[in-house]
């Protein structure tokens, strides 16, 4: 038999179609007589096994060497409805297990609650839990979720792992805001996924820095990323650091841009800018290129080329005197009442 195609499209080999069609004029068959078709023994042996394991042939006694020919729609039966029980009690089993979790539901709600007036803060130190966490909250939040993602263009498989679960929580009508820095814009997966995410109504903005990593729950809880351990958070369910840590993501939202989902000169200048801006102001306040780069989620490589246009522009021979120029030029703003 024929498998190499998709299921759906499962095809009896030739030499076994042959088999069928002569048997099918023939109220019975001997093995010899498959002879007439000129195929040899081992052939007809394998067209012959094709067909007794599709139900189509029977023998007419056990452990005889005669054959009728059964027709296909009773062949049919005998074969699909063993599959059709066996899928039938897999079904059973799935609800049985469905209706088990589900009777879950309400003790596993009366502990959250009672472990959310117990721990208002709760630090996980395990990715693995971090993220079931955050699948769990995501399941359970019913009005908006708003995430921070700081450090630039997040990893193909971050964002893999993330589209269906966000793709449910917005198929349910859940709200979703996300922040990104500035540099996400140039990374084409993070530039689909946003273009997906926005089709099905989230909102997505980007600004230079500032960010600190956090998901937010309608107003009930909250994650927050540490900086020095990216494989843990902190839980927060305290009611007065969610409204805090919602006013903080409000405020960047107010002062962020749109994630553009195509190419525009005018944006792509104004945002290189406001890079280059934040760079210079790091720069006059003597932090080195590798903490800039952290900061505005851009390879080293990349900040270096912004630093280098700087000095450039300001006329420095070195990053102590462009620091130092800079400094110079924040100072004079800020006496003129420019800044």
């Amino acid at each position: 038999m024929n498998t190499s195609r998709p299921f759906g499209h499962m095809e009896l080999s030739q030499e076994a179609l042959r088999v069928f069609e002569f048997a099918a004029q023939r109220s019975v068959c001997g093995a010899k007589d498959f002879g007439a078709l000129g195929l040899d023994d081992d052939t007809t042996e394998r067209a012959l096994k094709e067909l007794l394991g599709m139900r189509l042939l029977s023998r007419t006694e056990s452990g005889t060497d005669r054959f009728t020919a059964v027709p296909p729609r009773t062949a049919a039966n005998r074969m699909l409805r063993p599959m059709e029980r066996h899928i039938r009690e897999q079904h059973e089993e799935i609800e049985r297990f469905r209706w088990m979790f589900e009777s879950l539901l309400p003790t596993y709600e009366s502990g959250w609650a009672h472990r959310s007036d117990a721990e208002p803060v709760e630090l996980i130190t395990d990715l693995g839990v971090v993220q079931e966490t955050i699948e769990e909250l995501m399941l359970s939040c019913h009005e908006e979720v708003l995430a921070a993602q700081p450090g630039g263009p997040r990893s193909p498989r971050a964002l893999e792992e993330a589209a269906e679960r966000d793709n449910r929580t917005l198929a349910r009508g859940v709200a979703m805001r996300t922040l990104y820095q500035h540099t996400a814009r140039y990374h084409q997966p993070t530039v689909e996924r946003v273009r997906r995410m926005t089709s099905l109504g989230a909102e997505v903005r980007t600004q230079s820095e500032g960010l600190c990593r956090m998901l937010v729950f309608d107003h009930r809880v909250a994650l927050l990323g540490l900086p020095d351990d990216p494989q843990a958070a902190l839980v927060v369910r305290e009611p007065h650091l969610i409204h805090c840590m919602r006013a903080f993501f409000d405020c960047c939202w107010r002062g962020a841009s749109p994630f553009p989902l195509t190419f525009d000169t005018a944006s792509a200048l104004r945002i290189s800018g406001e890079i280059q801006e934040s760079i210079a102001a790091m720069l006059s306040e003597g932090l080195e290129d590798k903490s800039i780069a952290r900061r505005l989620g851009m390879s080293v490589r990349s900040c270096q080329r912004h630093v280098s246009e700087i000095m450039k522009a300001v006329g420095a021979t070195s990053r102590f005197q462009a620091g130092y120029l800079l400094g110079q030029l924040r100072a004079d703003r800020a006496a003129r009442g420019e800044e």
